[in-house]
């Protein structure tokens, strides 16, 4: 009697020839003519590999991956590969990892050292797809290959981490020239609104005091007139609003120069010419008011 533990599948022989196999459980086989050659595992066998490839342009790069593999099946044909194609699995083990390794460093040999990280996935398909022929010959199946590191000479990593903090520079110094652009550019339009505003509304307040000051005479010319023409219906002289308008402006200036020096002149012909101005201004305002 023979137990066969579960996760394995018995080879038996007989005088040195495949006989048949023994599954998982209790078993019978002859005594002294059946032999027991070998016990195979069929569960998930994972081995780590550690190797060196070279690329186009003679760069090293260092790999770290982990290989997961099993049976291809329970059949007896299957069975019969996996207990004899090999000697032993150190054998097995050896023509495994360097098959891989041969795939791997075939795929890197074609590509430049600036590719080589961006193409994992690619380099585990393509030795995928041409280890799984030999395994199947062999009576075994690739389950997963996963690289874990890869890794450059020290001198090329250092210029790696130039090129990429460059770059970071590079980015960062665009970046703050955008920035510095639009500040800049909304100042000089805030600065360009502003100003368009201030001129809007100097322009308006100028207008503003021009009409004021044209109100202003307006008034005092039509007070002036009504003055007159009263003075004229009492039969007084209208000299003497002109007089009280003379006497009337030096006290404002008087009053209001806040210690100026103003220069008048104070003399009777000075006031005689001011008031035949003022006189002519309201000769030329009566004439306005008479037309039809």
């Amino acid at each position: 009697m023979v137990t066969v533990n579960q996760g394995f599948i018995a080879v038996v022989t007989m005088f040195g020839k495949y006989r048949r196999i023994m599954r998982p459980g209790l078993n019978f086989k002859i005594p002294l003519l059946e032999q027991l050659h070998k016990k195979v595992s069929i569960q998930n066998r994972s081995v780590e590999l550690e190797f060196q490839a070279v690329t186009i342009d003679q760069a090293n790069v260092y790999f770290k991956s982990m290989l997961l593999y099993s049976v291809q099946n329970e059949e007896e044909d299957t069975i019969k590969k996996v207990a004899f194609k090999f000697i032993s699995d150190r054998d097995l083990m050896q023509a495994l990892v360097r098959t891989i390794e041969g795939n791997i460093r075939a795929f890197v040999a074609t590509r430049r050292q600036s590719e080589i990280l961006g193409l994992r996935r690619d380099i585990v398909e393509f030795v995928k797809e041409h280890v799984d022929q030999s395994l199947e010959e062999w009576g075994y199946h690739l389950q997963d290959l996963q690289i874990n590191d890869i890794t450059f000479d020290q001198a090329i990593m250092d210029s790696m981490s130039k090129v990429v903090a460059s770059n970071n520079l590079k980015a960062a110094a665009e970046n703050e020239g955008q920035a510095l652009l639009i500040t800049k550019t909304k100042s000089a339009e805030a600065e360009g609104n502003a100003i368009k505003i201030a001129a809007e509304a100097e322009r308006l307040a100028a207008q503003l005091r021009g009409q004021g000051v044209a109100l202003f005479r307006e008034e005092v010319a039509k007070g002036m007139t009504q003055a007159a023409t009263e003075m004229k219906q009492a039969n007084l002289d209208t000299n003497v609003i002109l007089f009280s308008m003379w006497v009337e402006a030096i006290k404002n200036f008087a009053e209001y120069g806040n210690g100026n020096v103003i220069f008048l002149d104070g003399s009777s012909q000075g006031m005689e010419r001011t008031m035949q101005q003022i006189q002519g201004m309201l000769h030329l305002k009566e004439q306005d008011l008479l037309k039809p």
